[in-house]
């Protein structure tokens, strides 16, 4: 039976219900086998002592049969023969039988049978008979063969030894043995239903006082556990499992009451750091606002002389009395003027990245007019360095939807970078293929490549590939620049839904991979702010030394008043 099976019987109850009916079940069934069993010995001991009367008796009937015969010769006397009869059958009746003579019984049925089998070879039978017109009592009846012996051949001429001669029948009266027998079996009821009350006791009380009760104890203890009774302890004395397992209960208490303390603790202390680290988060977001403000500022107050600046060498340069020296020196100052003015313009977007000012201004337009634009625009600076400078736009890509302006500045960015770091006579490629609703922009180059272990870095603000061991940059010195142009290229990828990836090996030149879809659905500019996204690590906090932020803040608002 299975555990279900079970279950939908007996159902939802107590352990010691449990207990008492697999008892009484189990002691069920082993009474009522019990008695089948002992019913079926004791038929067969009844028919075994029978048998063993039955043979018993074969050979003194024989004897009898014999005197019987001598009585007419005269030999033995008719007391003599009387006296043996009755001193052989003591409540028995017996018959002889010959093969082929009838027994002159007008229903004999069970006779006949009995010597057919007899004659085909087995040696006795034993029946029990119920009353009869005949015999008004039950009967057990028993059948003997009386087989020819060597000594039998001369005086039963005809015969072989072995041959059945005769068959004696037996007959037992049944109501002195049923008497017994129903005797027993109440003597054996008796015994039975004794020995399953006194089971079913003793299963009661062990059930009750050894297993219940200290199931119970444990649970009205956890009941009191469970209402804040902490001081509470199991004590269960039996020296068994039990109290094991009451020890180990309280061992289990008492720590957790201990690992509660020191939680109480430790949440007293946790909350004097959250408290510490929400003012220390506000003190930093007020200073990381300061230092937006302060750049943003500073942006703008810096292109206004430097536009200027650029104005009137663009003007000097226009005129006809300057020596060539002068036009070199004028050169210069364009060059420079308008590199700081590309470093600004970059300080300026990230800045405006990171306050989430950034917005996005959604137009449908044709990817190639802009990268053939851009490539048009930075031919001069490839054919300087004789760096072949091809692009291939997928005729089957729509027209984006998209920001086209920032999708322009993701394109010159990461063109302008590939002939920064081609050497000359390298190439560089750009391509805009489709697949499935996103566009993937791809710029290869030959150039020096990013190291595997910078790699996970050059996204990173202010922050360019093949740093040293001595922490020196060999590429910031070679090639000059902020570190900003990639990091840009990351956070406007994120902002117009897609994502940038790179390919380098070191000697043998990079691939860039931006992926961003072809439909970008009206969104809210999200906040890219990399303080509020990093991940803070409670169990390592510390306290903050505010008169250091104090500071920090007062320098900031006085380099952005000054």
């Amino acid at each position: 039976m299975s555990y279900r099976t079970f279950k939908r019987l007996l159902g939802e109850t107590s352990l010691e219900r449990k207990c008492r009916f697999l008892f009484g079940g189990g002691l069920l069934i082993l009474i009522v086998g019990s008695f089948a069993f002992y019913g079926s010995r004791t038929e067969s001991l009844i028919d075994e002592q029978l048998k063993t009367t039955g043979q018993m008796l074969i050979q003194p009937i024989i004897a009898l049969k014999h005197w019987q015969v001598e009585e007419l010769t005269g030999a033995v006397s008719k007391e003599e023969t009387k006296d043996l009869e009755e001193g052989i059958m003591q409540g028995f009746r017996y018959a002889i039988r010959e093969p082929g003579v009838d027994s002159g019984r007008p229903k004999d049925a069970e006779g006949h049978q009995a010597m057919d089998r007899l004659q085909r070879g087995e040696n006795e039978i034993l029946r029990h008979l119920e009353a009869d017109d005949q015999d008004n009592e039950d009967r057990y009846q028993y059948y003997g063969a009386v087989r020819a012996a060597a000594s039998c051949v001369e005086c039963h001429k005809g015969h072989q030894a072995g041959d059945l001669l005769a068959m004696v029948e037996v007959t037992f009266p049944a109501k002195r043995i049923e008497k017994k027998k129903a005797e027993n079996n109440a003597i054996l009821l008796a015994t039975a239903i004794a020995t399953a009350f006194l089971a079913m006791v003793a299963a009661y009380a062990i059930v009750r006082y050894v297993i219940v009760k200290p199931v119970l104890h444990l649970k009205d203890v956890s009941d009191q556990i469970a209402r804040g009774n902490l001081d509470l302890r199991a004590d269960i004395r039996t020296g068994d499992e039990f109290e094991e397992l009451s020890h180990a209960f309280n061992r289990m208490l008492r720590h957790l009451v201990a690992v509660q303390e020191e939680l109480r603790q430790v949440n007293g202390s946790l909350d004097a750091k959250v408290d510490e680290l929400a003012q220390a988060n506000m003190r930093l977001f007020e200073v990381n606002n300061l230092k937006n403000d302060f750049l943003t500022t500073m942006s703008h107050e810096l292109r206004t002389p430097l536009n200027s600046i650029l104005g009137f060498s663009d003007v000097l340069a226009g005129s006809s009395n300057i020596n060539d020296k002068q036009k070199r020196y004028l050169q210069n100052i364009q060059t420079s003027g308008k590199d700081l003015l590309t470093m600004i313009n970059d300080i300026l977007d990230l800045a405006k990245i990171e306050s989430g000012k950034m917005e996005v201004r959604l137009t449908e337009f044709d990817v190639s007019e802009s990268v053939e634009h851009l490539v048009g625009m930075l031919s001069p600076q490839a054919e300087k360095k004789n760096i072949d400078l091809s692009w291939e736009v997928d005729p089957e890509l729509p027209l984006l939807r998209q920001d086209e302006g920032k999708l322009r500045q993701i394109i010159y960015n990461l063109l302008s970078n590939a002939i920064k770091f081609t050497p000359e006579g390298g190439r560089v490629q750009i391509a805009a293929v489709a697949d499935d609703d996103q566009m993937e922009l791809i710029v290869d180059d030959t150039g020096v490549g990013i190291p595997l272990e910078d790699q996970e870095t050059i996204f990173e603000k202010f922050r360019q590939g093949n740093t040293t061991p001595g922490g020196n940059n060999a590429l910031t010195r070679e090639f000059a620049g902020t570190g900003l142009g990639l990091s840009i290229v990351k956070e406007l990828s994120k902002l117009l839904g897609g994502e940038v990836s790179l390919q380098s090996e070191l000697g043998k030149g990079s691939r860039f991979v931006v992926c961003v879809p072809v439909y970008l659905a009206e969104q809210q500019p999200q906040l890219d702010n990399s303080l509020a996204q990093q991940a803070i690590d409670l169990s390592n906090l510390r306290r903050i030394d505010y008169g250091l932020l104090e500071i920090a803040g007062r320098d900031a608002s006085g380099s952005d008043e000054s």
